[in-house]
């Protein structure tokens, strides 16, 4: 690999945007890009005041970047998704450090993919061991209790077990494209008891005089400013009502994102006497959709999930999108054509008495969470068996 460095950057603009979007490759996702990340930043959403402190892990040949990985000190939990609650008490209990950890993710954002990005034509695993030796070097430094790898893609996750890491599995509901070219048509497979719920539920916004669009494209670049501005209104009034509700992001980051990579970003709105009443903020690729936030201005019947899944899932359809991950938890998501899937944590403690007492839980807990995962692939089995029917009967 030649002479490499590895630095830790205080900033995302400590490196250029070329250099840094240089190691992305074409399935990327958006939430790894320069602007995502800047975004979060600048805004100060992802800041040291707002409990993520910036320690971006980048490998260099001489002043060529070839591997990167996206890193924050973080003093608990909050917004990062890892559900790590229960090892953090624990190890409170046993009086062992947990934290402050060290985070490789991307913050607010349970959305899996590459965590360390290596430049093409670079020796990957080579890469990836020399950033991990780098976290944990950094970790010892500055007294940090964990190191965590956080919605790691599954070969990735695999990877990063075999160079020290203890992988832990969780789940998500996504929809899958079975190669439907309509809504009735990929409804018609389903059993009639589904059917005729989701149907039911579809038909809701018409008899409330309530039409769903999506904005993308040129619209929402021709007027970033307003799609941004009412996507953050949305998002405020929703978690505002609620007592777990938290103001993650602020209205400068929907101004700064909206306006850096618009190509990628899409606002469902939903209308009522011509009023913007309700929408959700999606993220999208040539062959993903992300749903991200959502809110509401009125609240109606079965506004919710027109807004944040039947109008996307017939978007996907019509477009030819092969997944669409709804976000993170919902359990109302089988019933509705998503189905389960995991996802990856890698951990690290840094005092040995506890990396082994995580090694030991998580040995444990694998078993019972794919035992969960099979009950939930049981009950999400909504569609009709038969040699007519596609996908798993």
């Amino acid at each position: 690999m030649n002479t490499l460095s590895l630095r830790a950057l205080d900033s995302i603009t400590d490196v250029s945007p070329l250099a840094w979007d240089a190691l992305l490759v074409p399935r990327e996702m958006p939430f790894v890009r320069w602007a995502w990340l800047s975004s979060l930043e600048q805004s100060g959403c992802a800041s040291s005041p707002a409990g993520w402190t910036p320690r971006h892990l980048t490998l260099w040949r001489g002043s060529q970047l070839v591997a990167a990985a996206p890193t924050y000190i973080k003093g608990d939990s909050d917004g990062d998704f890892a559900r790590d609650w229960d090892l953090g008490s624990a190890a409170l209990r046993a009086g062992l450090r947990y934290y402050p950890k060290l985070c490789v993710t991307v913050p607010f954002t349970p959305v899996a993919g590459r965590r360390i990005l290596v430049a093409p034509g670079e020796d990957v695993q080579a890469c990836r061991a020399a950033l991990l030796e780098g976290a944990l070097e950094l970790a010892e430094r500055e007294r940090l209790g964990t190191v965590q790898i956080l919605f790691s893609e599954q070969e990735e996750a695999l990877a990063l077990e075999q160079l020290g890491f203890a992988r832990r599995i969780s789940h998500q509901f996504h929809w899958t494209n079975r190669d439907d070219v309509t809504m009735d048509v990929y409804l018609s497979r389903m059993n009639s008891k589904r059917r005729s719920m989701i149907r039911r539920e579809m038909a809701a916004p018409a008899q409330q005089g309530i039409s769903l669009r999506t904005v993308r494209g040129y619209e929402l670049a021709a007027d970033s400013s307003r799609w941004a501005r009412l996507a953050h209104a949305l998002h405020e009034h929703t978690v505002d009502k609620l007592v777990w509700g938290r103001r993650w992001l602020n209205l400068d980051f929907y101004l700064r994102a909206f306006a850096a990579m618009p190509e990628s970003l899409e606002l469902v709105v939903a209308e009522r006497d011509g009023r913007p009443i309700a929408g959700a903020f999606n993220v999208s690729t040539s062959t993903h959709l992300f749903g991200r936030y959502w809110g509401c201005f009125e609240e109606h019947p079965f506004l919710h999930f027109n807004v944040c899944l039947y109008h996307s899932v017939a978007d996907c359809l019509a477009r030819g999108l092969r997944v669409f991950e709804g976000g993170a938890g919902g359990e109302h998501k089988l019933s509705r054509g998503f189905e389960p899937e995991e996802t990856y944590s890698l951990h690290r403690a840094l005092d040995p008495r506890l990396d082994d007492a995580l090694r030991t839980h998580l040995e444990a807990e694998t078993p019972e969470r794919h035992a969960a995962l099979s009950r939930f692939r049981a009950e999400s089995n909504i569609f009709k068996a038969g040699p007519g029917a596609k996908g798993r009967a």
